[in-house]
């Protein structure tokens, strides 16, 4: 996409929302509109009202995400050395 292309003001916003509500990899966001991975993150910058930015919230889920699969893996563990007692 061109520099001088201009982006749908609902485009711009439905962007971040895909990428901090349904879990869209910034990657796949700006493939699909032929956008760069900078401007969606020159986006969600923008977009950033002192609560956590969206980049913030991506990273709290994915490390959300690895500790449940952790915390299932201790659990399974914990559970079959319970069953040779």
């Amino acid at each position: 996409m061109s520099k001088n292309h201009k982006v749908a003001p609902e485009i711009k916003e439905q962007i971040p929302q895909r990428i901090k509500n349904d879990g869209v990899s910034i990657k796949q966001v700006a493939t699909e509109h032929g956008l760069s991975d900078r401007t969606i993150y020159g986006w969600l910058g923008k977009q950033a009202d002192g609560g956590p930015s969206t980049t913030e919230i991506i990273k709290l889920r994915r490390e959300n995400q690895e500790l449940l699969t952790l915390l299932g893996e201790v659990t399974v563990k914990l559970s079959a050395a319970q069953k040779k007692k």
